[in-house]
Parts: structure tokens; sequence; C-alpha cells
């Protein structure tokens, strides 16, 4: 019964501390998900830049085939796709309405290989490079690449909305450790009196704090937990609610390493600015305890 007795005492005392910082970890926890949804489609858009390779007039489908399979062993390649002559001829008469066959008595088109690139090679001087070792392949008569003021302006602008969003990202952060650290202190601050006790019967200063760190350090864990499960059961419940489906484009394991990180933080965060709370207090005199 007395030990039933004490842990409500516990959960009643730390009901606020627990409350509060689960509310900032969410706040951190919905920046940290904005943050990786916007990498994630960072990424995306990177990738979406396509390359086109147009075979010499002498090259024919299966050599086009073999140059595609050359294309998609490279580092920078992705999403290979080989346009037969044939392909190439049907594609051209769908966007224009004009038929070369009818035109020419034959199909004057050649086999292509469109490519979109992996992220980390849209830059201009990685597409100049892409676009010169795929031209030095025998067969290849050009390559159509993006201009580069179009690449430069992405980038600037993807950027930008990282840079921001870095900026956001640290000024949460900073706003949940305030707010946690006077949460924390105010709990410290209603003991105050009880640390004074106990140094006046003789207990050292690891014996006041220990407890303290580890009860808001449990604090911080259980607030963490609480806000990776409110922020998990959101993800889950978006499509439900015409959000689309935010956890497929921010992925689960994505969200598993920012929910272990919200519990990190709250733990750390609340044990370091209890101990730092109660290091002050067991410097304090009796009389500097009622200021």
């Amino acid at each position: 019964m007395e030990n039933k007795e004490v842990k409500i005492s516990f959960w009643a005392s730390h009901l606020t501390t627990i409350v509060s910082v689960t509310f900032v970890l969410m706040l951190v926890g919905i920046i940290s998900t904005v943050w990786v949804g916007a990498q994630n489609e960072t990424t995306r858009l990177r990738e979406q830049v396509e390359l086109c390779a147009v075979m010499a007039d002498t090259v024919d489908n299966a050599r086009a085939k073999e140059i595609g399979q050359l294309i998609n062993k490279e580092p920078f390649s992705r999403k290979v796709r080989v346009v037969s002559k044939e392909q190439a001829l049907k594609n051209w008469t769908a966007d224009t309405g004009e038929d070369l066959s009818e035109l020419y008595g034959v199909n004057p088109l050649s086999p292509e290989v469109t490519f979109a690139v992996n992220a980390e090679w849209n830059t201009p001087a990685g597409i100049a490079g892409i676009k010169k070792k795929v031209e030095s392949i025998p067969g290849v008569g050009s390559v159509d690449a993006p201009e580069s003021e179009m690449v430069e302006a992405m980038n600037s602008n993807i950027a930008g909305i990282t840079l921001i969003l870095a900026i956001v990202a640290g000024v949460m952060l900073i706003i949940s450790f305030v707010l946690i650290n006077n949460t924390v202190q105010l709990t410290i601050y209603s003991r105050r009196f009880t640390i004074h006790t106990m140094q006046l019967v003789g207990a050292t200063d690891g014996f006041i704090s220990r407890p303290v760190v580890l009860n808001n350090a449990l604090c911080g864990l259980m607030a963490g937990l609480l806000s990776s499960v409110i922020l998990a059961a959101a993800l889950a419940c978006a499509p439900h609610a015409g959000l689309g489906d935010l956890a497929a484009f921010i992925g689960w394991p994505a969200f598993g390493c920012i929910a272990g990180g919200m519990v990190v933080l709250g733990v750390v965060l609340c044990a370091m600015t209890s101990w730092i709370a109660t290091a002050r207090y067991l410097r304090k005199d009796y009389d500097e305890l009622f200021r």
C-alpha cells in the first residue's frame, strides 16, 4: 500500500513536467518530420532531371540496348530507359501530329537512351561531366541535357528552403531547451526545502541529486515515448483525414529515427536541467531558499 502511494505521488508530482515536455518534444518532432519530408522531396526533385542520349544514325536497337546497359552501370544513372527507333517515331507523332515515315518514306529517327541522374550528381558541373562521358561512348551521337541555368536555379531554391528549415529547427531546439529547463526548474524549486533538509542530516550532494536526476530522466523518457506515439498515430491517421499518406512520404524508418531522437532528447535535457537546478540549490544557504 505504501509503495502504491509512493508511485501515485511520483506521477502526480511529475505530471506537469511530463505533459509540458511531451508538447515541447512534439513540436521538435513535427519540425524534424517536416525537415525529413523536405529532404526527401529535394532528392525526388533532383532525381527528376533526365538526360537523353541520341544514338548515331548507324546504331540499331540492339546496340542502343547495349549502350543503355553501359549507362545503367554508371554511378550517376538511375531509371535508364531505351527507346527504340519505332517507339521514338510513335512519340514524335504523338507529340507533333506529324508522321515522319510518310514524309520521308523511312523512319529518320535514331534510338535513344533516357536516364535520370542521382541527386548528388545534379549540379552544373556534374551534368556537364555526365554529358561528356556519355558522348564518349561509341555509337552515341549527342546528349541532350538541361541548361545549367535551370539546374543552378533549382539547386539555389532548394538550398534556400533547406536553410530556412535549418534555422527553424535550430530555433525550435533552443526554445525546447529553455521550456524544458524552466519546467524542470519549477519542479526542483518546489523541493528546495527537502534538499536543504537532506543536507542538514549529512546527505552527500550525489546522494541528493541522484534520485532527482533519475526521476526527471524517467519523466523525459515517458514524454519522449508519449510524443512519439502521438506523432505516429497522427501519421497513421493522416490518410483518413484527407491529408494524404504522409507516412509513405516521410518513411517509417526515418520516423523511427526521429522518434528515437525525441526520446533521447527528452531524457538528456530533463536529466541535464535537473542536475543543473539541483546543483544550484545545493550551493544555497537556508535564507536564500526564500528568494
